[in-house]
């Protein structure tokens, strides 16, 4: 399958590397891109590897999750599959309020 990265994905990545680079340095900065980096490629391989997210808000139902590769697997990657494409719409450390976080408010 195809994988787009959405804008809102793409600020998540950048704001989470600049803050790896501020707080951690950049060897650490790069291996956070290079786990979502492969992460992305890993759904595009297998997109049903992530199950659905639970959260019931209608623009979210069709969404799924899947955590980046470790070190950084608190961080969680969420999309969703459009034909032949895996949209990846956030990305975002798990522990927050994901619903709201996710539609923006």
């Amino acid at each position: 399958m195809n994988v787009r990265k959405s804008d809102l994905f793409l600020a998540d990545v950048e704001a989470q590397f600049e803050w790896y680079v501020d707080k951690a340095g950049w060897d650490v900065a790069d291996r956070y891109l290079n786990a979502v980096e492969s992460t992305c490629g890993l759904l595009g391989n297998h997109p049903r590897l992530g199950p659905n997210v639970s959260f019931q808000h209608p623009r979210l139902k069709e969404w799924r999750f899947f955590p980046i590769s470790s070190p950084f697997d608190k961080h969680v990657l969420f999309y969703e599959m459009e034909g032949n494409d895996v949209i990846i719409r956030r990305i975002m450390h798990g522990q927050r309020n994901l619903p709201k976080r996710l539609l923006g408010a």
